[in-house]
């Protein structure tokens, strides 16, 4: 039987409450008693919106992603270069930009780390995810090479994966080390990587 949220808008302020602890302590680290913390809700009036604690996680990963996807995607198309369509997802993500994502770092690598091996639904969210971020790098890539900013032999994929796994990379670093070192470092050869593909 398909499970029916007593109301869509209680439902999507549980989500709202509980995208910043869920994206930092994960599903596992995250008990019923932090969820009713958050909310200010009791655990009937949670699972009377979600059949369970995974679904609320779940929707707690798509609103999460949505805000990042959002953020990227329109920083991009603010720009009317290609090159600088490429630079600006990198650019949002290095700590000086501010940038307002989820506190507690980048959703789709919090998510994979925990849900690989344990939650398979989570990770597929997480991969679909992904792979819509790969798809809208590639596209750029590629309207850059038909606007001949970019070389027409540029690899558009592995350009694309490139970019984004020095974006999680740096994100791995600077969460683990707290060392700017490495973030700047990245990024500049991300910038390396969109130099040799202009013209």
């Amino acid at each position: 039987m398909k499970f029916i949220p007593r109301s869509e808008s209680t439902r999507q302020r549980i989500v709202e409450l509980t995208a910043e602890l869920i994206n930092k302590k994960g599903l596992l680290g995250t008990s019923v008693s932090d969820l009713e913390k958050a909310t200010g809700m009791t655990r009937g009036s949670i699972y009377g919106n979600f059949p369970n604690k995974d679904a609320v996680a779940l929707a707690v990963f798509d609103y999460n992603w949505e805000r990042k996807r959002k953020l990227l995607f329109d920083g991009a198309d603010s720009h009317s270069s290609y090159k600088s369509k490429l630079l600006s997802q990198v650019l949002l993500h290095h700590p000086s930009a501010r940038t307002p994502f989820t506190p507690g770092g980048c959703p789709l690598l919090n998510t994979v780390s925990e849900a690989d091996d344990t939650n398979d639904h989570l990770r597929s969210k997480a991969a679909a995810a992904l792979i819509s971020w790969t798809k809208n790098l590639t596209e750029i890539v590629e309207k850059g090479i038909e606007a001949n900013e970019f070389k027409a032999n540029t690899d558009c994929l592995a350009t694309a994966l490139q970019i984004i796994s020095i974006i999680e990379g740096a994100s791995l670093f600077f969460r683990s080390t707290q060392d700017m070192k490495y973030v700047n470092s990245l990024v500049e050869a991300a910038k390396r990587i969109v130099d040799n593909i202009c013209v």
